[in-house]
């Protein structure tokens, strides 16, 4: 989710005023704290899910699961049906709060890129549409979901390049400005993400 480099940082730029520059150099040493244990925890989740999916299924009968449909089922057969609620109370949370940060992600990236305003009710719609359009005529939704974030995807360079441009420029940064090895290192983590996007990419549409 590339537009939540936007988001975090909007959300977090007037947390606390800095008077000079030690104060900035303590904010940005919490800041990097604080994505780290965020990063950390969804890491930690992420993998919990995956090796209690493979702990579940494993051995079962259930080795086919490749949808979203098929999961809810396979939980409802091993573990009962308060489970398989369960799964579709974290789905539904889930999307409601990824359909949140796009919102206000997209809300925060308009005000300061073409500072214009939508109205909220708009921009709720315009948030429900893609997925109301899917169901109303009954695309897959794992398959469209994969699709999603095959798009998404492309957004991520530009919130990658853009960063490493600005933060290695001292008129904009002053004492904070990254080092030139940081900004090599950047350089080069972005170059392999984008690469492994195009992979994807060229799989997805060409494999």
């Amino acid at each position: 989710m590339p537009h939540v480099v936007y988001l975090h940082s909007a959300l977090t730029q007037d947390r606390i005023p800095a008077r000079d520059e030690a104060e900035k150099r303590e904010l940005l040493r919490f800041g990097r704290l604080d994505v780290m244990i965020a990063m950390g925890v969804a890491g930690v989740i992420n993998l919990t899910m995956l090796v209690v999916a493979a702990g579940l299924f494993y051995g079962s009968d259930q080795t086919e699961v490749d949808s979203i449909e098929g999961a809810h089922a396979g939980f409802e057969t091993l573990l009962g049906g308060g489970a398989a609620l369960a799964f579709a109370i974290a789905l539904l949370s889930s999307g409601l709060s990824s359909s949140s940060v796009g919102t206000y992600s997209g809300q925060v990236v308009m005000q300061g890129f073409i500072r214009r305003r939508i109205p909220l009710f708009l921009r709720r719609a315009l948030t429900m549409a893609p997925a109301l359009v899917v169901l109303g005529i009954g695309l897959d939704p794992t398959s469209t979901l994969v699709l999603s974030q095959v798009v998404l995807s492309f957004g991520i360079p530009f919130a990658l390049v853009p960063t490493i441009l600005l933060t290695r420029r001292r008129d904009l940064m002053g004492g904070l400005v990254n080092r030139p090895a940081t900004t090599a290192i950047a350089s080069v983590v972005a170059g392999l993400i984008i690469a492994l996007n195009g992979f994807l990419l060229y799989g997805t549409f060409f494999g």
